[in-house]
């Protein structure tokens, strides 16, 4: 993912809401989001792994990666940690903490894992692993609550629709408002490429926001997940795909 506005333990009967999109290049191999066994994911077909994903059991993990001016992939791929988690019975904190040891191993990288319980997160670029108290929250290519443009928009939004239904999130996530430069992070790309990835939902020829996704947790302990895959164009492709 390249943007996830979450909300955690800001209402009892909706312990975790959150509205994502992933942005990626539109010609690379990707499996949509259906089940995997006990867990419902799409599925990277280059390099393995997700990027966002639920388990029966009642677990959630989410990764994004972290702008930096040089590309740096990294021995292991980053969404082998999402699946890790998953495949998991490990705690969220006992998760984070042991992958304290590898974590250069991987491509820059920030991590979500819940057990619906506690929600940690942690950045191999600098933040160690903590677990979220209850709030809304807004994490891109940055480190969490990082004040870029689309973060501190989403978050803003996120708030005043928390009660909307998956319909309205998508149509909260399509928001491609271009901010002006000298709101934009200085993240070492240029300035090209700053405006290219500022907004929420991209458009821009090959490259763009390929999957938006609605993920809660409700008061029972139950996970529920849905994603609309985009086209170049930022048109529906295909139907949403639901958990339930």
């Amino acid at each position: 993912m390249c943007t996830i506005l979450f909300a955690w333990q800001t209402d009892p009967k909706r312990p975790f809401l959150a509205a994502a999109n992933r942005d990626e290049f539109h010609q690379r191999p990707t499996q949509t989001a259906r089940w995997q066994g006990d867990i419902f994911c799409g599925i990277d077909l280059r390099a393995g792994g997700t990027w966002m994903g639920i388990h029966r059991q009642g677990r959630f993990a989410a990764v994004t990666n972290f702008r930096e001016p040089a590309l740096s992939a990294g021995e292991r791929s980053r969404g082998d940690l999402a699946i890790s988690f998953l495949r998991s019975h490990i705690s969220p904190a006992n998760f984070c903490r042991e992958l304290e040891h590898t974590q250069m191993e991987y491509g820059p990288f920030n991590l979500l894992v819940s057990d619906g319980k506690s929600l940690w997160y942690m950045s191999n670029r600098g933040a160690a692993p903590r677990a979220l108290e209850p709030g809304f929250y807004g994490l891109s290519n940055g480190l969490i609550n990082d004040p870029w443009p689309k973060v501190t928009a989403g978050v803003a939004a996120l708030r005043q629709h928390f009660n909307a239904d998956n319909s309205q999130l998508f149509t909260l996530l399509k928001n491609n408002h271009q901010a002006a430069d000298e709101e934009l992070p200085d993240t070492g790309v240029g300035t090209d490429m700053e405006r290219m990835v500022a907004p929420l939902f991209i458009q821009a020829g090959e490259y763009g926001t390929r999957s938006s996704a609605v993920v809660r947790l409700d008061a029972a302990g139950e996970w529920r997940m849905a994603e609309q895959s985009w086209d170049s164009e930022g048109n529906a492709s295909g139907p949403v795909q639901n958990s339930h």
